[in-house]
């Protein structure tokens, strides 16, 4: 069974401990062993995202999986997933939306800004898995060149 290439950095968006766990328990469980890099709050992720000059050129090149909540504390996921998506640096970020509820409107809305996957909660476990290794795969042969 292919995983995820190591190199690439997962970036978990979720306020809610207990979800988090249990996502982290489900990637290891799977056999990805990449770095997982943690938030709880959208404005830090989108300062780790976007870096200090708010570009995301930091991140230029590097094959970076996101998996974003919505219901954030601080701000709706939705916002992160389209600041992410308009930065020329990170709109090639896959994005796995994980989220409650099953609305079409907001499905709709997070594939309209770019989302690869939508996962509701309690997620399938099979389902998020298979997800998280199609992605991985996809990352590992986009080796797109990065625009300057």
């Amino acid at each position: 069974m292919m995983g995820v290439p190591t190199s690439v950095k997962i970036v978990m968006i979720e306020d809610d401990l207990g979800h988090a766990r249990l996502i982290e328990k489900n990637i290891r469980r799977a056999g990805v062993t990449n770095e997982i890099v943690p938030f709880v709050t959208g404005a830090e992720a989108i300062d780790y995202l976007l870096g200090p000059d708010g570009t995301g050129k930091a991140w230029r090149g590097e094959p970076i999986l996101i998996l974003l909540d919505l219901n954030l504390p601080d701000m709706n996921g939705l916002d992160i997933l389209e600041k992410v998506k308009n930065s020329i640096h990170m709109r090639r970020a896959m994005v796995i939306v994980l989220t409650t509820t099953d609305d079409p409107r907001e499905i709709g809305r997070s594939f309209d800004l770019g989302a690869n996957v939508y996962v509701t909660k309690p997620m399938q476990y099979d389902n998020f898995v298979h997800a998280i290794q199609q992605l991985g795969m996809f990352v590992a042969i986009m080796k797109i060149p990065e625009v300057e």
